[in-house]
């Protein structure tokens, strides 16, 4: 059975994406896949909605793939990682988190129990640090741990996947780069690890205590940094959106400091150019910086976002947060 979900895919047939007439070369976290094809906006409107011709694919085959194989695979991920999967169903996907003992992130994994052996996604390079740490915890039990990065490619339409590298290899339906993949994933408020994150990052700070911690699941690393946090319920820092100042042509950088009068108060994580909101950008900033703070992000002026992605229509949270920190209007 291959992991993915039921959603119709298009035809598979004969052209490697980052041979694609247009492409791009990405730089690195993401060097090894297209950038873009050309026009990032109309690339990301494609992966977003669609079109007559189907919905975009975008190669993130420079992500690591881990498989666990093994009758006790499941109830020994169980014990090693924030998620609950003891009883994981096979096709389900979801998140997990692997702590240091400390509760700061080490590895983020998108995970999928396939009826015969778990395969995850992680960030690019990763694979083999993670396939090291679960080696060393296997004692007597009856799994097997293995880097199939060569054997299997993520792809994204827009949620991730696994396929066949053969498959990506044949693949020559419609295609959009990592940018826009990346924009979307901005504007979704959904963090990185080690782009949006740092070494001290907790799950609290980033939104993954939703999506990649059981709160009351057994006892696994880092777990009680994770209750204590959450039973005080005040994280040192939160991920928030930025709206850019869309008149300056650069983009701060990746660990860029988030400035408040002069002060740090904070990273950027992920710049990008999104098709509606115009420039953005995730940060970690202090917790007490206030929703209505003008910020400057590295040398750009910047307005932090408080509404949540879903609550507030993509125009008017822009037009606010513009408003606030005196930004001019984006132009491209």
């Amino acid at each position: 059975m291959r992991p993915g979900n039921s959603r119709p895919r298009p035809p598979l047939r004969t052209v490697m994406t980052l041979d694609r007439p247009g492409a791009v070369p990405a730089d690195p976290p993401d060097a090894g896949v297209a950038a873009h094809y050309g026009d990032p906006y109309a690339e990301q409107r494609q992966l977003a909605t669609g079109t007559e011709q189907g919905t975009a694919l975008v190669d993130l085959s420079h992500r690591g793939v881990v498989r666990v194989a093994g009758p006790d695979r499941l109830s020994w991920l169980h014990s090693l990682l924030s998620q609950h999967v003891s009883a994981l169903q096979p096709g389900a996907w979801t998140q997990a988190l692997v702590l240091t003992p400390q509760g700061h992130v080490e590895h983020h994994l998108h995970l999928v129990d396939d009826g015969e052996a778990v395969l995850a996604h992680v960030e690019p390079g990763t694979a083999p640090a993670l396939v090291d740490f679960l080696q060393r915890m296997q004692f007597m039990l009856r799994v097997e741990v293995s880097d199939v990065s060569a054997q299997y490619a993520v792809v994204a339409d827009p949620s991730p996947r696994l396929i066949p590298r053969d498959e990506l290899a044949a693949y020559e339906g419609p295609v959009a780069g990592v940018l826009a993949y990346e924009a979307l994933r901005v504007a979704a408020r959904t963090p990185r690890l080690g782009v949006d994150t740092d070494h001290r990052t907790i799950p609290h700070e980033v939104g993954w205590l939703t999506s990649a911690v059981h709160l009351d699941k057994g006892c696994y690393r880092g777990q009680e940094t994770v209750a204590r946090v959450h039973n005080l319920g005040r994280p040192p820092r939160r991920l928030v959106l930025l709206h850019l100042d869309g008149s300056d042509s650069e983009l701060p950088a990746t660990g860029d400091a988030v400035q408040l009068d002069g002060r740090d108060v904070g990273r950027v994580g992920t710049a990008a150019r999104h098709h509606e909101l115009g420039p953005i950008a995730l940060a970690l900033l202090k917790r007490q910086v206030p929703d209505d703070a003008v910020l400057t992000a590295g040398a750009v002026a910047a307005a932090l976002d408080p509404e949540p992605a879903s609550e507030a229509p993509v125009s008017a949270a822009r037009e606010a947060a513009a408003a606030r920190a005196g930004l001019l209007r984006f132009s491209r």
